[in-house]
């Protein structure tokens, strides 16, 4: 089981089915502000939907194509993060992830997204790692701003929340530029 403690409040744990109630509770308390950005809020309906994901994403993580993660503080379900897939051919993945409204602003999931950097590019052995966020989602956008990763350019009309299309932007970076950030980020850890 992939688990790491982030400090002494924060741990990241590989989705199991031992997470779905209180998963599903969270995401349930947690619709209304994560559906601004979110697309499969409203699909997750029954405690049922978040088993069936939970599902796909360790058939994804037996076939090294990429593995979802709770992010627990003080034991409790905060939110979540994973390598959305797997390229072993580009040598690259995307980082995927979304927090409760309560637990934001506390420096949580920069803190989970250094662990995932550190396990694409030292445990994976990838090239590159990106981030696609919504435009408008400043909070999601703050995240690879603040570790230095670059700005590649914006995808007109990438997803669609709901009832409307939205633009993202694509930020990425590399194994050699992670080795030069890596100590500025340190302390994080």
């Amino acid at each position: 089981m992939f688990s790491f403690r982030i400090d002494e409040h924060l741990e990241m744990q590989l989705l199991e089915d031992r997470h779905a109630d209180e998963l599903f509770a969270l995401v349930i308390n947690n619709r209304a502000h994560a559906r601004q950005w979110l697309p499969w809020v409203d699909d997750t309906k029954t405690v049922d939907d978040t088993k069936a994901f939970i599902r796909r994403t360790l058939e994804r993580f037996a076939r090294q194509d990429g593995f979802q993660c709770v992010i627990l503080e003080d034991g409790k379900i905060v939110g979540g993060i994973g390598h959305l897939y797997v390229n072993w051919l580009a040598k690259k993945t995307e980082v995927g992830y979304w927090l409760a409204e309560s637990a934001q602003g506390r420096g949580i999931m920069t803190r989970a997204v250094i662990v995932m950097m550190e396990h694409a590019f030292n445990v994976y052995g990838l090239n590159r790692l990106e981030i696609h966020c919504a435009t408008g989602n400043a909070r999601s956008r703050a995240i690879p701003e603040r570790l230095g990763f670059k700005l590649d350019g914006t995808l007109r009309e990438a997803g669609y929340l709901y009832d409307r299309f939205v633009d993202h932007v694509v930020y990425s970076v590399l194994a050699r530029e992670w080795k030069s950030l890596r100590s500025k980020h340190a302390s994080h850890k």
